[in-house]
């Protein structure tokens, strides 16, 4: 995942529309036949997860959540179901930059490798699934 780390060529931290920019290119990089099935599910890029989020997830720091699944896995799906929200995934702005400047990864890839993570547990795929995902050009 790592590349020639990317923090130097900005001169003011990404704002929430360059994450969403990076997450609309990862998400064209994932195979056609998985995009279609992924269906109606929507990309949301935030700062920081809320106050119940985090209560939730029982996270210490507002920086512990780089991304958030919200919805019902396709595992866990039924025919029968009746839709009571949308599928969205989070990625949260703050603790990705922080993430990306500790790291010295390349900033599309951070973005990419929490996407598809989280696409992830929507299939309820394994880690190893997601380490192919990513490796897909």
């Amino acid at each position: 995942m790592a590349r020639m780390h990317d923090v130097g060529r900005y001169t003011t931290p990404p704002e929430t529309k360059h994450l969403e920019a990076l997450a609309r290119e990862a998400y064209a990089t994932i195979p056609a036949d998985l995009r279609d099935a992924l269906g109606n599910v929507v990309i949301h890029v935030l700062d920081f997860p809320d106050d119940d989020t985090m209560e939730e997830m029982d996270c210490e720091s507002p920086f512990d959540l780089l991304g958030l699944y919200r919805g019902t896995s396709l595992l866990a799906k039924s025919t029968m179901d009746t839709p009571e929200d949308m599928d969205m995934i989070f990625l949260y702005r703050r603790p990705i930059l922080d993430y990306w400047c500790d790291s010295g990864d390349d900033l599309a890839d951070v973005v990419k490798h929490v996407l598809i993570h989280e696409i992830g547990h929507h299939f309820g795929f394994s880690d190893d699934d997601m380490e192919q995902i990513e490796r897909y050009p």
